[in-house]
């Protein structure tokens, strides 16, 4: 095994065992290099071990099997048309246009895809061509196939892996180049390595509630993200001369149901607002108890920015007996048995036999329920919706009345790393800091996907920048 010391001359030194860090140290190791990789965890896997790990790509070579006619442009066309222009292009274009090669590498080393993919995507506003995949065991699969390929480089003695262990600090020259690392292992030793580069690859922040509130400058609501995603690796991106954008992109989903108001808080479930599977019954209401989108509105994109404007992320899905006991539970997975429990015992579920009595138990004005029930009741009678909405299957009024709470939050970075079309960390000036690399979720989405969820481009981005890093871009 290769013994780590301050003196090994590392060709280059990789801050995080996950997405972009593990290929980018298989790759690296595969056209000769010398690596260092070093996570803070005990286990290598990054993000991907709580991840659903989907990854888009055009022109596969799934696709061609499958009969479906794909290309780049395409996809990099339908990115920026998701985004509306917001995503990065020169990081779109590189992602893009080498993603299908990323692709059937996976494929070729053993990736279990799902045989239903790709697909077009539910999730996120849907491509207009399947190129959406994952793996039966979602970001597990992907890790199991990194994983092997990582343990023929360790057994080469091209890689030298160092778990448990957090880099604290960047060691740079009087010019600004990045010459090495300082870093303290689970046994609160330290240790000095020099490398001739650096890649920071340590994902991002959103599992730190006071980072992710500087950065984006609103509650980290749900707990969700990797544990280790600190944003240790950003910060000292920072620290080195290197700036943080991103943050006039934030997003939030269109909701999750929270355990409790201890935020950040486990998530509990998670409503079926998908019209084209699951037409609502239900109206959704903000906290001024007003209705702010039509509940049957089909673009996820715009469910998502309508919440974005409502006061703390927060709505309220409310609805009648009649509602609960003609449809399906509104919680994905859930029996009526779940949900007349839940409203038994759950701070998020409530059960009242009035209107009134339902918005004081949520905290709602009554006067106002009332009125924006009064209001949709008359649309389903005139067929006229004030809001456009289509499905109009039955009034709001008879009781008991139920209310569930969603709440709008994000499990991944909007804010990330500047970087060049090379993926060096640079100066607010543009300039590149020598010898120093980023990539993956330290990057934000906010660069990744712009303002939007555009399906697969935080998961494939990492992939393929850390196999492109690991291939041609660093300098050995």
């Amino acid at each position: 095994m290769t013994t780590m010391t301050a003196q090994t001359p590392w060709d280059v030194i990789i801050m995080g065992a996950g997405t972009t860090g593990l290929m980018a140290a298989i790759f690296a190791a595969k056209r000769g290099g010398r690596v260092l990789l070093i996570d803070a965890s005990p286990e290598v896997g990054g993000t991907l071990l709580v991840a659903h790990g989907q990854v888009s790509a055009a022109g596969t070579k799934l696709q061609a099997q499958k009969g479906i006619t794909d290309t780049p442009q395409q996809h990099y066309d339908e990115a920026l048309r998701i985004s509306k222009g917001t995503i990065d292009k020169d990081l779109a274009h590189l992602a893009i246009f080498n993603a299908a090669g990323m692709f059937d590498w996976l494929m070729e080393q053993g990736f279990d895809v799902r045989p239903d993919c790709p697909v077009m995507s539910e999730a996120h506003e849907p491509y207009l061509v399947p190129r959406y995949y994952w793996g039966k065991e979602m970001g597990k699969s992907v890790v199991k196939v990194l994983a092997k390929a990582l343990q023929e480089g360790i057994d080469r003695d091209a890689i030298a892996l160092k778990t448990n262990t957090r880099i604290t600090d960047l060691v740079q020259e009087s010019d600004g180049s990045v010459t090495g690392v300082k870093a303290v292992d689970g046994n609160g030793a330290s240790h000095a390595f020099k490398g001739k580069n650096v890649l920071l690859a340590a994902g991002g922040y959103a599992a730190n509630p006071t980072y992710f509130k500087e950065l984006c400058g609103i509650p980290l609501f749900a707990k969700a993200a990797y544990s280790f995603n600190q944003g240790a690796g950003l910060q000292l991106g920072v620290s080195a001369g290197g700036y943080a954008r991103g943050r006039e992109n934030y997003l939030c989903n269109f909701g999750w149901i929270l355990q409790d108001d201890k935020f950040p808080s486990p998530i509990t479930g998670r409503a079926n607002t998908y019209p084209a599977n699951r037409p609502p019954w239900e109206i959704y209401v903000n906290a001024n108890a007003a209705r702010f989108i039509r509940e049957d509105e089909p673009s996820v994109d715009v469910r998502e920015h309508t919440l974005l404007e409502q006061p703390d992320l927060r709505y309220w899905i409310v609805f009648d007996q009649t509602a609960f006991d003609k449809t399906t539970p509104i919680v994905f997975n859930w029996t009526k048995a779940d949900m007349e429990k839940a409203f038994e015992t759950h701070a998020m579920f409530t059960k009242a036999d009035t209107l009134d009595a339902l918005a004081q138990k949520i905290g709602l004005d009554a006067a106002a329920l009332q009125k924006t029930v009064a209001d949709y009741n008359a649309g389903v009678a005139s067929s006229q919706d004030k809001f456009g909405r289509k499905h109009l299957p039955a009034r709001l009024e008879t009781g008991p009345v139920y209310a569930i709470r969603n709440q709008g939050a994000s499990v991944t970075s909007t804010v990330g790393l500047a970087v060049d079309e090379q993926l060096r960390v640079i100066r607010p000036d543009r300039t590149p800091i020598p010898n120093l690399y980023a990539a993956g979720e330290i990057l934000g989405g906010g660069q990744l996907q712009g303002n939007a969820f555009v399906g697969g481009m935080m998961a494939m981005p990492s992939l393929v920048f850390g196999k492109l890093l690991g291939e041609r871009i660093l300098p050995f």
